[in-house]
């Protein structure tokens, strides 16, 4: 794309301001480092437009201090760009560790319950962008069925923008997306047994 300029320009009847501003379906896969700080980059673009922004962790621990979420929340209420809602949805990492105590709900019915709010949230056009963080786990372990996430977002109205993130991002849905990065590891500090650190992980 020299220049930002498309290689072709399909038949589709669309003006070029139409096809711009089409709302578009993105996921950021692969095993390097860096899917979910790419998704909080592009968040922070939408903050920026003064659009208003849903976060939706499901997988990474509802305990964890995630330092994007601190900024996009205090940029959220600056009244300078867009609002920002971060919902955790769940137990994160933990719903791997260990099983759901007696009681509890399980770790397969809290994933759909998230979904659900997602597909309320887009049905009403709540946000403008979204975060579905490490969404694709859950339609590579089978919890939610990738055909019916691909009918909900081929027919959510408005221009609401999505971006799913997560390795093993069923084929399927890459096909579907507009735009799909696959982010593959070169080199990491945890290769050298260096655990995450503060700024760099959180």
């Amino acid at each position: 794309m020299p220049q930002g300029q498309p290689a072709v320009v399909p038949d589709d009847g669309l003006t070029t301001r139409q096809r711009r501003n089409r709302p578009l379906v993105m996921v950021h896969t692969g095993i390097g480092k860096g899917k979910s700080t790419a998704a909080f980059g592009m968040a922070l673009r939408a903050w920026n437009q003064g659009w208003p922004v849903g976060v939706f962790q499901f997988v990474k621990s509802a305990k964890w201090k995630v330092g994007e979420e601190n900024a996009l929340k205090v940029l959220g209420a600056s009244g300078e760009g867009g609002t920002v809602d971060w919902h955790k949805m769940g137990e994160g990492w933990s719903w791997i560790q260990r099983a759901p105590a007696e009681g509890e709900q399980s770790h397969e019915d809290k994933a759909r319950e998230g979904w659900e709010q997602v597909k309320r949230d887009l049905a009403a056009q709540t946000y403008r962008f979204y975060v579905l963080d490490e969404f694709a786990y859950l339609l590579h372990w089978g919890w939610l069925d990738t055909a019916e996430v691909i009918q909900v977002l081929r027919e959510r109205p408005g221009t609401q923008h999505v971006v799913i993130t997560g390795r093993n991002a069923p084929q399927e849905l890459q096909d579907f997306a507009d735009l799909v990065t696959d982010m593959s590891k070169v080199k990491h500090p945890m290769d050298a047994g260096q655990k995450g650190q503060r700024g760099i992980e959180w």
